[in-house]
């Protein structure tokens, strides 16, 4: 192989690495722009929610099919929100504190928020692993005894 197609091939490569590392912040940034709208969403809907509860009070009627309705939908963009920050959050490489949920770096070993002991990948497969399942489909009645 010449001198040439080494620099070729290992160009090639630093390509591929650039491309890939562009694609994954490309997609961050997608996934960014998601949660930015689903925010904008929530935000609307809770502004909807206020003057429903406002006209409730005034007008003494009864809007309590509209309440829920505004509610379970909040419920549902927020369920989606945290779908897309557990997105973003892996693919920026951090960890969700299991106590107040804000997102730290994955080599943290503490909470930047509150402080608690953050639980390593490994340390959540061994635990998730060792977890016994006290079901009673497990156990026999002579089991017990």
């Amino acid at each position: 192989m010449s001198i040439f197609e080494d620099v070729l091939l290992n160009a090639r490569s630093a390509v591929d690495a650039v491309g890939k590392k562009a694609g994954k912040v490309i997609d961050v940034s997608k996934l960014k722009l998601a949660a930015a709208d689903l925010k904008s969403e929530i935000t609307h809907k809770y502004q909807i929610l206020g003057r429903v509860v406002f006209e409730e009070s005034a007008t003494n009627k009864d809007y309590s099919k509209n309440k829920a309705e505004l509610i379970g939908k909040i419920e549902e963009l927020r369920s989606e929100l945290d779908s897309v920050n557990e997105l973003i959050a892996k693919a920026s490489n951090k960890k969700k504190c299991a106590s107040c949920g804000t997102y730290n770096p994955k080599n943290s070993q503490f909470c930047s928020k509150c402080g608690e002991k953050l639980v390593s990948d490994e340390e959540e497969r061994v635990l998730t692993d060792d977890m016994i399942d006290f079901t009673e489909d497990n156990f026999e009645d002579d089991e017990l005894l």
